[in-house]
């Protein structure tokens, strides 16, 4: 946490600070909009990526641009597609290639608004992108690891599309995706993979990774494998578990709701909490890792989203029954992080 504060907060914060003196200047309104929104909305999804940099401080000025610039890919493109004037899965695969990009340091940059009318972002996104490229280059294994990095990439951007299509098609479109995949995570439900794949702490982890020296690709995927799916999808279930009512008011899917009662999501979350915890104790240095779960689960039980929300409430003190000192130690500091930085 020393490290923490000392050197990943405020290294966050400057880049996101670089950041906004560009968006401020994006020539299309909405696009404008929706870059400083996601960015005030969404800061703490930097901070928390950021937090892997602490593990390996001496690559921290290539690992925070890194995870803030791609996770800001991602919170920008989110709030394209949720606001979208478009309902086009054309268009939402084309913005996404911009993620694809973004972790393949040979790529082209292309024009990823082609198809729809808000295009003029003064370059924002292909800053954005450039500066993915040129970080990931500095990774001295990052070759080991590219592959899976693109394929949890590829993962995200299926999903945005598919979750953010006509709500009609949306279900059966997710469903024949699951149908693609379900062989490799026959212990999941369609909904809890559809999270995992929502997650961008898998690409981070590798990022991390890949700063060590002669990383072997066998170790790649190992690493891969312990963070997809259940380490991912604790992530993104308990973001969905606090949005439930948000998402309810502005008509969004919620992986949160496609349980038949409180209980089985209780139940569901907590195996995946357990799964989690098993997996990366085969991780070499494994507690920090028990430390971002730890994290994870403190970070989203004590937003204030879920002070009102009577039935999230009940869930979360169920999930946090039993709960371990470092959790109650990370609730205190999530509070704290939250007064001193947004």
């Amino acid at each position: 946490m020393h490290r923490v504060y000392k050197y990943v907060l405020p290294g966050v914060e400057a880049e996101l600070n670089k950041l906004r003196q560009i968006a401020e200047a994006i020539p299309d309104p909405e696009l404008r909009t929706q870059a400083l929104s996601s960015m005030h909305d969404k800061k703490f999804h930097c901070q928390g990526g950021g937090v892997y940099a602490a593990a390996n401080l001496g690559y921290r000025d290539t690992l925070i641009p890194l995870i803030v610039a791609l996770q800001t890919i991602s919170d920008y493109l989110d709030n394209l597609c949720d606001r979208s004037t478009s309902l086009d899965p054309d268009d939402f695969r084309l913005l996404h290639q911009s993620m694809l990009d973004a972790v393949n340091p040979e790529a082209e940059l292309l024009d990823y608004y082609a198809l729809r009318k808000e295009r003029d972002d003064g370059g924002y996104l292909h800053h954005l992108v450039r500066t993915c490229q040129t970080q990931v280059s500095k990774l001295p294994s990052y070759a080991s690891v590219q592959e899976h990095v693109s394929e949890l990439v590829g993962l995200y951007g299926d999903l945005q599309v598919y979750k953010h299509i006509r709500k009609d098609l949306r279900e059966p479109e997710l469903l024949a995706w699951w149908d693609r995949h379900q062989h490799k995570y026959p212990h999941l439900r369609w909904n809890e993979f559809a999270a995992a794949t929502g997650s961008t702490l898998g690409m981070f982890m590798l990022f991390l990774a890949a700063s060590e020296d002669r990383l072997s690709k066998q170790d790649a995927e190992h690493i891969r494998r312990l963070y997809f799916p259940h380490v991912c999808g604790l992530h993104i279930m308990l973001d969905y578990l606090i949005d439930q009512e948000e998402d309810r008011h502005g008509g969004d899917l919620n992986f949160c709701n496609y349980y038949e009662d409180k209980a089985l999501l209780v139940e569901r979350i907590g195996v995946i909490v357990g799964r989690a915890r098993e997996d990366i104790k085969s991780l070499p240095g494994w507690r920090f890792h028990r430390l971002i779960i730890e994290g994870l689960l403190a970070l989203y039980l004590s937003d204030p989203k879920v002070r009102h929300q009577k039935e999230v409430k009940e869930v979360s003190k169920q999930l946090m029954k039993n709960s371990p000192l470092t959790r109650i130690f990370f609730l205190i500091n999530s509070n704290w992080i939250r007064s001193q930085y947004t």
